[in-house]
């Protein structure tokens, strides 16, 4: 079999990576030399820990297994097993986690309600003030810069594997057959469009103008080194109100109670923060959903995280060295895991797993894979 994949983002070289490994030959087209989209500019997490409960936590724990064991094939990745903490303060933050811990499917997940104590003998380098954090031993990291080029780099061992950049699909033909920019012809026995959050033009043709997909814009920043281990990835208890493990009635006082407010509300921010493999620190992020989306980045986001985790290291952070815009695609239905389309005969959208794209794309690409009968 021949497989066409369009997009060379996470989901797009993920579907190659799969149908290389099934022993069928794959060209992948890419508008740009490289991705340059969503699969570079977020966090590189694997995140079980705040997923919904069954086919979404099911997807996020198969992809969790399979990024691991590509991660032993591809060390490049820089996959690490370092799970995760969300410290909490006050009873109402408190009996969110506990409620999070007593969860049927808290043992999958890994969750444990840690003290203090125990949080900083995981993570030494939070040294501020909190009453207790959630752990969740399931989640992962890998390098989200390089992670593509490193797939990509051990696909290209493959002779089944042929990479075409710099070249957008602009027409399907019939069936399974695409032409790029160039005036080529690219013809399979399928055809999978991962085309990220590039939702118009010929994925607007072939989905047609009531695609159940929308855009989401964040706001991410980079430090220099921290100058130690940053052991685990870490989460502030905002993340409690955008992902829908944490939904109990515990949730529900939180927010009567004490609401989001200010900057964090305004921008409906979480603190998400990952350790690269240079010492420095991801850490995000703001969400927007209306449309048109700004051109420039605020500071009020940036400076509420920087207070976020200064409190929580109990140290200033270090120089800021990148800060970013990035823009991905979320199916308007956030209990779908992604929007998989048969657009024509043979020729398979995939798009819209939101946050969840970096986390799901092994177990996305491997289902669509099944489905489609590779």
């Amino acid at each position: 079999m021949r497989v066409i994949v369009v997009g060379a983002g996470v989901v797009g070289t993920m579907h190659a990576w799969h149908a290389v490994e099934r022993g069928h030959e794959v060209v992948q087209i890419e508008r740009e030399t490289e991705a340059r989209g969503a699969s570079l500019r977020n966090f590189g997490q694997i995140w079980v820990s705040g997923r919904a409960g069954g086919e979404e936590l099911d997807t996020a724990l198969r992809a969790r297994e399979l990024w691991e064991k590509i991660g032993g094939r591809v060390p490049a990745l820089g996959f690490r097993p370092n799970g995760s903490l969300t410290p909490v303060r006050g009873e109402l933050e408190v009996a969110v986690a506990e409620a999070a811990v007593a969860r049927a499917d808290a043992a999958a997940r890994g969750y444990e309600l840690l003290t203090p104590g125990e949080a900083r003998a995981l993570n030494p380098a939070l040294r501020g003030k909190f009453d207790a954090a959630l752990y969740c031993e399931r989640d992962a990291a890998v390098e989200p810069r390089t992670a593509q080029v490193a797939l990509r780099a051990e696909l290209l061992r493959s002779p089944r594997y042929t990479f075409l950049p710099g070249r957008e699909v602009r027409e399907v033909i019939g069936e399974r057959a695409v032409r790029d920019d160039h005036g080529e012809v690219h013809t399979g026995d399928a055809v999978v469009l991962c085309t990220g959050a590039w939702l118009g033009g010929l994925v607007r043709e072939l989905a047609g103008p009531d695609l159940p997909v929308r855009r989401v814009r964040l706001q991410m920043m980079q430090t220099g080194p921290l100058g130690e281990p940053l052991t685990t990835s870490v989460a502030d208890a905002d993340s409690f109100r955008y992902y829908p493990a944490y939904a109990s009635p515990a949730l529900d006082e939180l927010n009567g109670r004490r609401p989001q407010a200010g900057t964090a509300a305004e921008h409906r921010m979480q603190l998400l923060m990952v350790q690269r493999a240079d010492g420095g620190l991801t850490i995000g992020d703001t969400h927007e959903y209306e449309h048109p989306f700004a051109f420039d980045t605020l500071e009020d986001p940036y400076d509420h995280l920087t207070g976020v985790v200064e409190a929580l290291l109990g140290r200033p952070l270090p120089k800021v060295r990148r800060r970013w815009a990035g823009v991905y695609a979320q199916c308007t239905d956030t209990g779908r895991v992604v929007h998989r389309q048969r657009v024509r005969h043979g020729v398979w959208l995939v798009t819209g797993p939101g946050g969840r794209g970096m986390t799901c794309s092994p177990a996305i690409a491997e289902t669509t894979a099944n489905e489609v009968g590779w």
